[in-house]
């Protein structure tokens, strides 16, 4: 029905957002360069304290995240007016993916209020989206697929902030593999096979998975030390949070297509 559709474009549309962030997060390190003169004690500690500014960003992004699908599913209203009128789902996606080209590319560029205003409107736009999750499917599935998700990711984010080994070589098949998928995504928009739906969620849990340490890594290798506590550093922290955020939502998504039982 129309809000199966809804659900499926906005699954590929998160999906797009991650491709958007990865390539922008991309551009920006090219133009980053930091030395490092601090001794391995100073800049392991500082390391830590910006990780955990950039765990309570995106925590505090998937809260307003869960409010707004939780509000918007529990108010028939505003729920029929989002399924009601073609024309406002179309909005919200033009909107999610315009705010996140934005604050992948321009970040470093906002004034710390801004960056927050854009990350927690971003949030709560996907929160009225992800409003259709908790119709499609039971609330014990999406509680459960929650729990292994968090898991997951906290276990790879864990592997990615300790491990020594360079993952940068993994970056590059990730990120094929997300053009990939992307494009399975829409082929099967048309194709509706449920055979290739579940071939590309189980990619897609390998690819977000591995995205996952990826990311913790560089996130954690690209804080500029010594600038603790200053805007820059609050910037850094929410694009670190913001990358974070698209890697566990999408995670979500995909392990939800495979465990979740729908009403």
């Amino acid at each position: 029905d129309e809000t199966e559709v809804v659900y499926e474009g906005f699954c590929l549309m998160n999906t797009t957002l991650i491709f958007i962030n990865q390539l922008f997060r991309g551009i920006t390190a090219m133009y980053e360069d930091q030395v490092r003169t601090a001794s391995i004690d100073s800049v392991a500690a500082e390391q830590q304290r910006f990780m955990v500014r950039v765990y309570n960003w995106m925590g505090a992004g998937l809260g307003i995240t869960g409010f707004m699908a939780y509000y918007i599913a529990n108010s028939p209203t505003l729920f029929n007016i989002l399924m009601g009128n073609p024309i406002l789902p179309i909005v919200l996606v033009i909107a999610q993916l315009g705010l996140v080209f934005w604050l992948a590319s321009r970040v470093m560029q906002m004034s710390v209020s801004q960056a927050t205003g854009v990350f927690f409107l971003y949030a709560g736009l996907t929160g009225i989206t992800f409003s259709t999750l908790l119709v499609v499917y039971t609330t014990s599935s999406i509680t459960s697929t929650f729990l292994v998700t968090a898991g997951t990711f906290g276990a790879m984010s864990f592997y990615g902030y300790t491990t020594k080994k360079d993952l940068t070589s993994m970056g590059s098949f990730l990120f094929m593999g997300l053009i990939g998928l992307i494009i399975a995504s829409v082929v099967n928009i048309f194709l509706q096979s449920s055979m290739m739906q579940w071939v590309i969620c189980c990619a897609g849990v390998l690819i977000f998975v591995g995205l996952t340490a990826y990311d913790t890594q560089k996130i954690k290798e690209m804080n500029i030390l010594g600038n603790e506590g200053t805007d820059e550093d609050t910037k850094e922290a929410i694009r670190g949070a913001l990358t974070l955020y698209l890697d566990f939502i999408n995670l979500f998504i995909m392990l939800l297509q495979l465990m979740g039982d729908r009403r």
